[in-house]
């Protein structure tokens, strides 16, 4: 892994400008699955799960597969 792996990393104006786009897009499927979807534990697991895929969906954004910052 690469050094910075685990420290923070300031995205660019075009990385900000996608993680809009992308995190725009899981807020629109998670409308969706909670409108959808019955109450229960399920329900709750596919939304921590959904906002975890969004948060790592940042991670791709900024930063290679070895950690390695994206340019």
């Amino acid at each position: 892994m690469h050094a910075s792996t685990f420290e923070y990393l300031k995205p660019t104006d075009e990385q900000i400008e996608r993680m809009a786009r992308v995190r725009a897009a899981a807020k629109a499927f998670c409308d969706v699955l909670e409108a959808e979807l019955p109450d229960g534990p399920d329900k709750t697991s596919t939304i921590r799960n959904h906002r975890s895929n969004a948060m790592w969906a940042n991670v791709a954004i900024t930063r290679q597969p070895d950690g390695t910052p994206r340019s």
